[in-house]
């Protein structure tokens, strides 16, 4: 039986520029596939051409999330919908390279909980993107790799794949950003799950504007890699300080929640 996987892509205004980046998933996944794109409301440019592409593609899904704004929010919609046992999550600026899905997810289907995309292990480059954060990015996700032995050198990308049962069991507590992909895997680290990486070359996007917001997002990114550190959790354990966690990453912010 072939393996099947969903592939969840959030997407904020990207207009006709997601239609490379669906061609290459589309044209690269060997295995049994469904595509669900998130977006916020049903004003975002992405939605006609979505309608449009999804009238000869029908593995291709168009989803308004009901969660609130934010890429957090969509991802975390998007996977609520997935019925098959992998969801890989992948962005669309086509910074990612679709033909590591099925590797990814051929990782998870072996028995690893979260299957890591990584820039910083043998192998793995980063090209492009803007200094700071690659120095940062880098900096915790070896860190992590080396001390925390989260199973990863690359625990903030968020192209991952993952276990849809783990996710389910371990639940998404993050409501803002992309830090959800460092939350799978603290996670998976305290509860002592699985983790594996393979090597991937990123290339930084090279129509529109990247939404990371990198000052506001660095404290909420701390606190999930503070947590990877430490010994073996029980999962009403992890719960607990998952939502302290939340708690505190939720507080009121100066302005709006943007992607």
């Amino acid at each position: 039986m072939s393996l099947a996987i969903s592939v969840v892509i959030p997407a904020y205004n990207e207009g006709e520029a997601i239609i490379a980046v669906l061609d290459r998933i589309f044209d690269a996944v060997e295995s049994e596939c469904e595509i669900l794109v998130v977006v916020d409301f049903e004003e975002d440019t992405t939605v006609p051409v979505l309608r449009a592409y999804a009238e000869r593609e029908p593995r291709l899904h168009i989803l308004v999330s009901s969660y609130g704004r934010g890429p957090a929010n969509a991802i975390r919609y998007g996977i609520d919908q997935v019925k098959n046992p992998v969801v890989v999550v992948t962005m669309a600026d086509g910074s990612d390279d679709p033909r590591q899905i099925d590797e990814l997810a051929r990782l998870v289907d072996r028995g690893v909980v979260v299957a890591a995309a990584s820039r910083y292990c043998p192998g793995g480059q980063q090209v492009g993107g803007p200094l700071v954060k690659s120095m940062l990015s880098k900096a915790a996700g070896r860190s992590l790799g080396t001390f925390g032995r989260v199973g990863t050198r690359d625990a903030t990308n968020s192209f991952k794949a993952f276990s849809t049962e783990f996710v389910r069991e371990v639940g998404i507590d993050s409501r803002s950003g992309f830090e959800i992909g460092l939350e799978l895997t603290a996670k998976a680290r305290r509860l002592r799950r699985p983790v594996a990486e393979v090597p991937t070359i990123w290339l930084d996007r090279t129509l529109g504007v990247s939404n990371f917001q990198l000052a506001g997002w660095i404290p909420r990114y701390l606190r999930w890699y503070r947590f990877a550190f430490g010994p073996q959790l029980t999962k009403e354990q992890v719960a607990r300080a998952a939502k302290a966690i939340a708690e505190q990453n939720t507080k009121p912010a100066k302005g709006k929640q943007r992607w």
